[in-house]
């Protein structure tokens, strides 16, 4: 996979020259000067940002707080126990592997490795996502197959591969630790400690995970100085001509929805249909649910399989419309077949229009979320 990415990067930069003409988002026509008289303006006085028919996208805003009340203090002792409990390894059946180990608040709560490495050395099949923001999701993994994070919380810690706990043997494991009957206490008015209440616990806490205020927020609340010239024309690139808001929009510059964009690497050993193996939908084979893109330049590598190491390669990618796969004899009636999705079509951005739709993205980025744990219970 990583050199058929190499070879179409090499194929698709040398295209990068050519000056994309004959559209009404033609860079060329407009200057630095009035983009930023343009866009100095509130967010609905903008230009009409580029998506297709039917696309039900929302503006570009500000980042949201959480929704968890920390001033409630029944809530935040439950954000306590949560908080306590990703950070331990003794979820883990190995004693070794706390949720933390994938998900590193220094590391935008990603781990930066292609798929994670779990119990006994085991690698994962898939990247492991940021949880900044995971709130405003409404399914979870990149399959979706988990419809809350009370749900998404037994999958990591009883895969095989991942954490390896036995659910039956967990909450007496915890028990055990004198510490956690206190702290259960608190959360829950007793001390019996549940599989559930742990799920729970935890659920609450990742939803206090939040990306912090970044420069584009800045110039979203009046500071219009806190974009560069670059960046202003990267966002004015990401609305119109490089058509990113078919996909990533709203406060989160995400559509939260599933789409394929040409990376199941059908009949290889790496082959993933994403959604369909879980609905059995053929109409949803290769589809992945669409990340938000706060803090994304911090969070590589990208896509489902980290298979993309660098913001160059991925934008050559988006520059030529994705790999489609290619139709071998014998497969022009098979239903699994992957189609790209109709949103994903070449675009053509100069090498200027591409650092700048760069340069715009790291505008999203913000320091990691400040974070202390206490000592774990005993």
């Amino acid at each position: 996979m990583n050199k058929v990415l190499l070879g179409l990067s090499f194929l698709f930069s040398c295209l990068l020259f050519i000056s994309f003409k004959g559209s009404n988002w033609n860079t060329d026509e407009l200057t630095l000067a009035s983009l930023r008289k343009i866009y100095s303006k509130p967010s609905r006085y903008w230009p009409k940002p580029n998506v297709d028919k039917g696309i039900a996208f929302q503006e570009l805003a500000v980042i949201q707080p959480s929704p968890i009340n920390l001033s409630n203090d029944s809530i935040k002792k439950v954000v306590e126990l949560g908080k306590l409990l990703f950070f331990d390894t003794r979820l883990s059946g190995s004693n070794q592997i706390s949720c933390a180990t994938c998900h590193n608040p220094a590391l935008h709560w990603a781990d930066g490795k292609e798929v994670s490495i779990g119990n006994e050395q085991l690698p994962n099949i898939r990247n492991a996502p940021s949880l900044e923001n995971v709130w405003i999701y409404s399914s979870f993994f990149w399959d979706g197959r988990a419809k809350s994070l009370i749900e998404q919380a037994k999958g990591p810690i009883t895969a095989h591969n991942e954490m390896n706990q036995d659910l039956k043997l967990l909450p007496r494991k915890l028990s055990k630790i004198k510490g956690y009957n206190t702290r259960f206490i608190a959360a829950f008015g007793t001390s019996q400690i549940t599989n559930q209440r742990i799920f729970e616990s935890l659920a609450t806490f990742q939803q206090t995970i939040v990306s912090q205020e970044t420069n584009f927020d800045k110039f979203l609340n009046g500071d219009k100085a806190a974009l560069t010239d670059q960046q202003l024309l990267g966002l004015h690139l990401f609305r119109t001509k490089a058509r990113c808001m078919n996909c990533h929009n709203g406060a989160y510059f995400t559509d939260k929805e599933f789409h394929n964009i040409g990376l199941t690497e059908y009949g290889t050993k790496n082959e993933d249909l994403g959604l369909y193996n879980i609905t059995k939908n053929t109409g949803d084979v290769g589809k992945f649910k669409t990340p938000g893109l706060r803090n994304v330049t911090k969070t590589g590598p990208w896509f489902h399989r980290g298979s993309v190491k660098n913001m160059d390669s991925l934008m050559v990618l988006y520059n030529m419309g994705m790999p489609e796969h290619e139709i071998k004899p014998g497969q022009e009636n098979d239903p699994l077949l992957p189609k790209n999705d109709k949103l994903v079509r070449g675009i053509m951005l100069t090498i200027r229009e591409r650092k700048a739709l760069i340069a715009f993205l790291e505008a999203l980025s913000s320091p990691p979320m400040a974070i202390k744990v206490e000592k774990l219970p005993k």
